[in-house]
């Protein structure tokens, strides 16, 4: 699932599991990982000084395109959580985001995934290459 080289860029987001989001086993529901994805992803991207809100202010939109998901290991009800996330590419087209979950209770991540998002022009629809300005934002941040 992940490329065979060093991430270039790598955001860690915390966030704690719910209650609500666990199943009848105590575990959190599996369908919640690809949330978390975005959570991070999302707060990655406004880390860069670059909002996901002012891309969609600009006309662009990220939809996705692909996702796959390892369940390596539950997590449970109160747990804090350290989501990773890295990118191992400048993004052309699309957007390439990889995932680890892990636990402080667990040494190897308890979920890995990937999430891959087109960058797409809302007045048409049609994928477009990513914003200049959005660019200039992660490379500043890979070079520092």
């Amino acid at each position: 699932m992940f490329p065979d080289k060093e991430p270039i860029y790598r955001y860690n987001h915390q966030l704690r599991s719910r209650y609500s989001e666990t199943d009848k086993m105590g575990y959190v529901y599996y369908g919640r990982y690809l949330e978390y994805f975005e959570e991070a992803r999302t707060e990655m991207i406004r880390s860069l000084g670059f909002p996901y809100a002012r891309l969609e202010r600009n006309g662009i939109m990220l939809p996705v395109v692909h996702t796959e998901v390892a369940y390596k290991a539950p997590i449970f009800y109160d747990e804090l959580m350290e989501i990773e996330v890295l990118l191992y590419d400048i993004p052309t087209v699309k957007l390439e985001t990889y995932y680890r979950v892990c636990t402080e209770r667990r040494k190897q991540p308890h979920i890995e995934g990937q999430v891959v998002l087109c960058f797409m022009k809302e007045e048409n629809r049609k994928p477009c290459r990513a914003p200049a300005n959005f660019l200039k934002s992660l490379t500043a941040s890979v070079e520092s």
